[in-house]
């Protein structure tokens, strides 16, 4: 697969429906269209291996007990604790080599196996820390992927909450903590992820790639044509900025002021 090859899959990814969001390929093609000189056989064999060994798990284990021994268990699959902003972290094929990466990268074995067992587990996009909801009879647990998979009591969630910098009437309310989020969404925070960690590192072309990636999986969004053109701009690729504030501007019908503002910025620049 070559990076044109990834983003007709990522557009492809865009047009679909959320019920129908092809979320381990899609993550895959973003981490071919960040480096396409790399083979994703090893994600597809260890997603395909998640499914084997929940499966099997499920037959004695509760929901909960089984995902968690099977992704942190038997995948050997946790969070970065020592260098967090490395960017192998968010790249999904780096993950399946060092079976260590951010929670969201991690979540995405979790959400792929378990869809395919049959279980209902989704994304929670939780301040400053990615979580999952699991439905379970006793009713719906959070999951920390990024933890080995450990429940998060109601109480940690509200503290969690707090330290982020919610309000105490938010924090407490746990139907809007864990409310779940679409795989879209999902894979989106990632790239936001991506985004972010390039920006602060100078890196403009890795951030273009990364704001390229969110505006085809979002393409209503005009949003990352803004980031896009800031990424852009940070190159002295000032036409090529020019061209993702028009496509922000047409796609919110005009309506926002940063890209007007951003657009005439650069048009000064040109001229």
């Amino acid at each position: 697969m070559d990076r044109e090859e990834a983003e007709t899959i990522l557009s492809e990814a865009g047009g679909a429906a959320d019920t129908e969001f092809p979320l381990l390929e899609a993550a895959i093609a973003c981490a071919v269209h960040e480096d396409p000189a790399r083979d994703p056989a090893a994600a597809r064999e260890l997603a395909r291996r998640g499914v084997e060994r929940l499966s099997e798990r499920l037959k004695r284990e509760s929901p909960e007990e089984a995902i968690a021994e099977t992704m942190a268990g038997d995948l050997g699959l946790g969070g970065d604790l020592f260098t967090l902003d490395d960017p192998d972290n968010a790249d999904i094929l780096s993950v399946a080599t060092r079976r260590r990466g951010l929670a969201v990268t991690i979540g995405l074995f979790y959400l792929h196996a378990a869809r395919k067992c049959g279980l209902t587990v989704q994304g929670v996009d939780f301040p400053g820390h990615f979580l999952l909801r699991i439905e379970t009879e006793e009713g719906p647990l959070a999951l920390d992927p990024f933890s080995e998979g450990r429940v998060v009591l109601p109480s940690e969630l509200t503290r969690r909450a707090l330290h982020a910098g919610l309000t105490p009437n938010v924090a407490d309310r746990l139907d809007r903590l864990m409310a779940p989020v679409s795989d879209r969404a999902v894979l989106l925070r990632l790239q936001n992820v991506c985004y972010a960690t390039a920006s602060n590192a100078g890196d403009y072309a890795r951030a273009e790639r990364a704001a390229l990636r969110r505006a085809l999986l979002d393409p209503p969004d005009h949003r990352p044509w803004l980031d896009v053109a800031a990424a852009r701009e940070g190159q002295g690729a000032l036409a090529g900025a020019l061209e993702a504030l028009q496509k922000a501007t047409a796609l919110d019908g005009g309506a926002a002021l940063a890209a007007r503002a951003a657009r005439e910025r650069v048009r000064l620049r040109l001229n």
